[in-house]
């Protein structure tokens, strides 16, 4: 995903854990009122369908330089699916990836 925000250009940063996400964004210097999240989720933040941030395409190279995976397309697709066990999407996921589909978007962060 790559979306504008006035000048800036934005993408997705999720992690497998809540912790691990405050931990990546508190290292990169992001503060924790631009967290994602379903309004299910009794944190503060933005309504979202799933738990992340929307960063900076230069605080995504400072994510990836401290460690953070860059995933293709699919992957906040894969990674809801995985939270939820849902094996039937995950299979078509794991189709596509072998068709040659999902090329790395340079903004997709894990």
């Amino acid at each position: 995903m790559r979306a504008a925000f006035g000048r800036m250009v934005m993408c997705h940063m999720w992690a497998d854990t809540r912790d691990e996400l405050f931990e990546m964004a508190d290292r990169i210097g992001v503060a924790r009122k631009w967290f994602q999240r379903p309004a299910s989720v009794n944190l503060p933040g933005m309504n979202a369908s799933w738990e992340h941030f929307d960063i900076a395409m230069s605080k995504r190279a400072m994510a990836v330089k401290a460690g953070a995976v860059e995933t293709d397309k699919y992957g906040p697709i894969e990674h809801t699916a995985r939270l939820r066990g849902n094996q039937k999407l995950l299979d078509q996921i794991a189709e596509c990836r072998a068709l040659g589909f999902g090329k790395p978007s340079q903004g997709e962060l894990l």
